[in-house]
């Protein structure tokens, strides 16, 4: 069992099915669900904090239906908390969602929470019957009913994109009467911070992609209006970031064994250079040590926050090379992230969302009512 941390470190899939171009073998779409089990399952055992899958509907990705695989995950883990990077908020049914999650949290004891998204896909909602020019007022009415779901036994509602709701009851109500934390996750939005903030929810910049400074105004965004709706102060706020690394024993190793991966990637591969890149983004190639210095600029660039997830499993590479590169996180960085980053943490910062605190929060606000 670890020692609990004041920031969870985990990891994110987004579960893409892509080919090695060291290689040029592809992995079968049996082949890659399995893999992520596999990383999950690792996560677990080199004492990380979390695992969170993505919600894809369409191909080169598998991961379709978080909950199942999640569930899957949760019976044959004891400790790490399962989450979601993204659950799409904007095509999926509020109701199914609300019912989804609340069994996932019964199955796993509680460790289970979710990101909610609009997503990076654009055909996927006329396959949902839903249209893309709705996509912020999708997300902020769908979670609006998601949210009342989830604290009301009984709920009528009346919405645009919805059929109406008459004294309905989704099952199972939450585990110990808690939903599930709720992170809000965001690549360019600053209505989806504003709406982290609205509720009291945790915000997640995925700031995998973009420069520092965009991510840095929509997290400001998110604190100073967290305070503003009088749930605290900025600071406390819950915010998750997003990062990416590979690592070997020393960085030329790391450089060369990636570069083939980042020139060839799906996402970022034929753009800017490697060397760009880990220049302007939280990309992190080298040796474990250089992981651990990038890593601790968060800090200094967003401020104390809650949720370190990196991605490490993409590009095509090898599931034997990821589970070495959790061997490496769990082992030599994550141990001195959690003592650097506890060592100059303030007191009345939060530590990361957990089941446990989300009860003990419920029952204090229940007892300070009744007196």
């Amino acid at each position: 069992m670890n020692v609990v941390s004041t920031v969870q470190f985990g990891i994110f899939s987004v579960g893409d099915v892509t080919a090695d171009p060291t290689t040029a073998t592809t992995p079968s779409e049996h082949e890659r669900i399995k893999a992520m089990v596999t990383i999950a399952l690792k996560a677990e055992e080199v004492g990380l904090d979390v695992f969170a899958t993505g919600e894809h509907h369409n191909p080169p990705f598998v991961p379709s239906s978080p909950t199942t695989m999640l569930g899957y995950i949760a019976a044959r883990t004891e400790r790490i908390i399962l989450s979601t990077s993204t659950t799409l908020i904007t095509t999926n049914d509020p109701v199914k969602i609300a019912e989804d999650f609340a069994m996932l949290q019964h199955l796993a004891d509680g460790r289970v929470d979710l990101m909610l998204g609009r997503g990076n896909t654009g055909p996927v909602y006329p396959w949902f019957g839903k249209d893309i020019r709705q996509g912020i007022p999708l997300a902020v009415e769908n979670y609006a009913l998601l949210h009342e779901l989830w604290r009301n036994d009984v709920v009528d509602w009346k919405g645009t994109f919805r059929t109406p709701l008459q004294s309905f009851t989704s099952t199972p109500r939450p585990l110990d009467g808690v939903p599930p934390f709720v992170w809000h996750g965001s690549i360019r939005s600053p209505e989806i911070a504003e709406q982290a903030a609205y509720y009291g929810d945790g915000f997640f910049a995925n700031n995998i992609f973009w420069p520092k400074e965009h991510f840095v105004r929509l997290i400001e965004l998110y604190r100073e209006r967290f305070a503003h709706y009088g749930h605290s102060t900025p600071e406390k706020a819950v915010v998750g970031l997003g990062g990416q690394v590979f690592m070997r024993k020393n960085s030329q190793d790391a450089v060369r064994e990636f570069r083939p991966y980042f020139d060839n990637a799906p996402v970022y591969g034929h753009g800017p250079s490697l060397e760009e890149f880990t220049d302007r983004t939280p990309l992190t190639v080298g040796s474990p040590q250089e992981v651990i210095d990038k890593t601790l600029t968060f800090r200094d660039t967003f401020g104390d926050y809650q949720r370190q997830l990196f991605l490490m499993d993409h590009a095509g590479l090898p599931l034997k090379t990821v589970l070495e590169q959790l061997d490496l996180l769990g082992e030599e960085v994550v141990p001195v992230l959690r003592k650097e980053f506890a060592a100059s943490r303030p007191a009345r910062v939060p530590s990361g969302p957990t089941h446990a605190a989300l009860v003990a929060r419920a029952e204090a606000a229940r007892t300070a009512d009744a007196v």
